[in-house]
Parts: C-alpha cells; structure tokens; sequence
C-alpha cells in the first residue's frame, strides 16, 4: 500500500484532546420547573468556572423546563471571559462543534482527483456526524470515496467517466 494512490482519513486523528464537560441548567431551577434570575445570575457568580479551564463545556437543561435564551447566554458570558470554549446545546452538539472545527483545518486540495478512504474502525467515539460531514467535504474534489480499511472498503462515491 505504500505506493497506492490511495489516500486514507482517520477521522480518530480530528479528535480534539480537550476535555469535556456539561453544565446542565437543571440544576439551578426552583423546584425544578422555572429559572429565576436573581437566584440564578447570584450561583453564576458564585461559580467556580476555572474548573472547566483546559475543556470545552456544554451548556444545556436535561429537563423540559422554562428556560429563557438568555439563560445560556449568560453562562456563555462567564465561560467566554475565561476563554472557555463553549456549546450550548448537549454533548453531541460539543463532538460536532469539535469535529467542525477540526475540519476548518483540512486541506482539502491533498484529495483532489485521488481515491480517498474513510476510516471505519477508531479507538475514540466518532460522531456518526462526522462521517456525513467529511463526505460532504471529499466529494466535489475527490476521485472516489471509500469507507472501511483500504484493503476492504465498501465504495460510497465515484466520479462519473
């Protein structure tokens, strides 16, 4: 395989290495059904944010509850100041954010016109988004899209002749 013009993409090496953390709404609700500002903006303030330093943190509320917007956009205010990257929505919008902005960074010209083969076995948890995503990236420049192993692949896409 090493003069196989074949080019390989282990979506594994895109995983961001920060760590991840939650930040659920839930918890600072009165009685667990409505969020009150005063009581609210006093436990932000009262917070230790610095622990989710070195991490990217999802902000979300795990329960149906009435939550105004702009509830996660103050605790967006206090994790920005400490220049905490931050999603609000769950978990797997924190893995799609951290896919995305890993994929900025592709050169996508090392694929043009060359068969490309998808990675399908990883040691880490790749989103099933990331897999949609890094098609959507290949396919306007890449000859042919594979997923699997390059010694057994299932093709996806191939430019017409």
């Amino acid at each position: 395989m090493a003069n196989s013009p074949i080019v390989t993409i282990d979506l594994e090496e895109f995983y961001s290495p920060l760590s991840r953390y939650q930040f659920d709404i839930k918890d600072y609700l009165y009685h667990g059904l409505i969020l009150r500002e005063a009581e609210f903006r006093a436990a932000l303030r009262e917070f230790e944010w610095s622990k989710f330093e070195n991490g990217c943190v999802a902000v979300f509320c795990s329960v149906d509850a009435i939550v105004p917007n702009w509830a996660f956009m103050l605790v967006g205010t206090y994790l920005g100041k400490l220049g905490i990257e931050y999603v609000v929505g769950d978990m797997n919008a924190l893995e799609q954010y951290l896919f995305e902005k890993a994929f900025t960074k592709i050169d996508i010209e090392i694929y043009r016109n060359r068969p490309v083969v998808v990675k399908g076995c990883s040691k880490v948890a790749v989103p099933l988004y990331a897999y949609g995503r890094i098609l959507s990236l290949l396919q306007p420049v890449a000859r042919s899209i594979m997923y699997g192993e390059p010694c057994s692949t299932v093709p996806l896409y191939k430019v017409g002749k």
